[in-house]
């Protein structure tokens, strides 16, 4: 395919799309084929920093506390946050510092995805390591933060901070209420 105005062989353009979402295009044998997203073509431990930050739904439910019994190793889901999850934003408050702020919080990392059962089924980084594809509420699929607040698939305003429960009280929060059932390794 030539364009008119130039003397050279167009082999990628971008179409913007409702809500100015731009989708490569490419050009193969006349024909223009939209490029696969970066998550449909990259396994997890091929993608770049950006790329993985950026599969974050922003749903929050894995800065929620679990209990985990002790005799059945059953993990239990709490409405109870961590201090430092943000309830509107439904992010972490001091995300590139949360490490010093909040030692116990887990690191997710293209390697560990599968050690943690009780990430939500909708998490995106557990779909992808899962070979499927990403909900129509995910910002990447529907160019739209907010969504994923749309759909009710987030925590915001469905939490209490653990700034307000003490620990000894934490079985108290314990719920399903984000589909997230108990679960038994």
């Amino acid at each position: 395919m030539y364009h008119p105005c130039v003397k050279y062989r167009v082999e990628t353009c971008v179409i913007a799309l409702p809500r100015h979402r731009a989708v490569p295009l490419h050009v193969k044998g006349g024909i223009m084929k939209p490029a696969a997203p970066f998550w449909e073509k990259k396994s997890l431990q091929d993608m770049t920093q950006a790329e993985w930050e950026a599969l974050c739904d922003g749903c929050g439910r894995c800065c929620l506390i679990k209990l985990e019994d002790e005799e059945t190793r059953t993990i239990m889901m709490t409405c109870v946050a961590c201090r430092y999850l943000d309830s509107d934003t439904c992010r972490c408050r001091y995300y590139e510092k949360r490490r010093e702020y909040a030692p116990q919080c887990l690191l997710l990392t293209p390697d560990t995805v599968d050690n943690y059962s009780w990430l939500p089924e909708t998490c995106a980084y557990r779909l992808i390591s899962e070979g499927k594809s990403l909900p129509w509420w995910h910002h990447l699929v529907s160019g739209d933060p907010q969504s994923v607040h749309d759909a009710g698939i987030s925590v915001r305003h469905k939490i209490i901070s653990e700034r307000y429960v003490h620990p000894s009280d934490f079985d108290a929060y314990i719920t399903d209420v984000f589909g997230v059932p108990s679960h038994t390794p």
